[in-house]
């Protein structure tokens, strides 16, 4: 019985690895690198598992520390002339999930929440939203118990942007109307 999909052989799962590896942005983990090439049905977690300590020996991928991997100029190199053999449909697919895997990560990298506790037995939330150049803003809430202060942080990394603006627009609507 024919195979279908991309994916065949070892030498497919490398192909695969390298062109998603030279489009993330961040450090990944094994687990990481297979959601974003699970773009094709006939790749296995097995797969990319035995593929990445192989990639590491041949020199096409570095293992970082926290068990995250990086790709190598010899990598970038040997997957800039194999991916041109990638299924377009799976190549289309992989760019688009590494895309949004590095929108995720650099929108992290600007929202913070800490979850301190106090004295008292309730928590303090201090949530800030920064950009490329420095702090935008930091707030702090208390938090009558964990379930709530954990219920706010998480909020918070979803909505941070509409906090922040709609802080600014409660802020600046009466210096608007004193202009007037």
């Amino acid at each position: 019985m024919q195979r279908l999909g991309f994916i065949h052989d070892m030498l497919d799962v490398k192909v695969l690895i390298l062109f998603v590896m030279s489009r993330v942005n961040y450090p990944v983990t094994i687990g990481e690198i297979y959601e974003l090439c699970y773009q094709d049905e006939c790749l296995s977690y097995f797969d990319v598992c035995t593929a990445v300590p192989e990639m590491v020996q041949s020199g096409h991928l570095k293992q970082l520390e926290n068990d995250c991997y990086g790709i190598t100029d010899k990598g970038k190199a040997d997957g800039s002339l194999t991916e041109d053999s990638i299924a377009f449909t799976v190549k289309q697919r992989a760019e688009n999930a590494v895309a949004k895997f590095n929108r995720q990560i650099r929108r992290s990298s600007f929202v913070k929440t800490q979850i301190i506790p106090r004295e008292g037995g309730d928590f303090s939330v201090v949530m800030a939203l920064d950009d490329e150049v420095s702090n935008l803003m930091t707030l702090e809430l208390m938090a009558p118990n964990q379930r709530q202060a954990i219920r706010l942080s998480r909020l918070f990394e979803k909505k941070a942007e509409a906090v922040y603006h709609a802080t600014m627009a409660q802020l600046l609507e009466d210096e608007d109307e004193a202009d007037q």
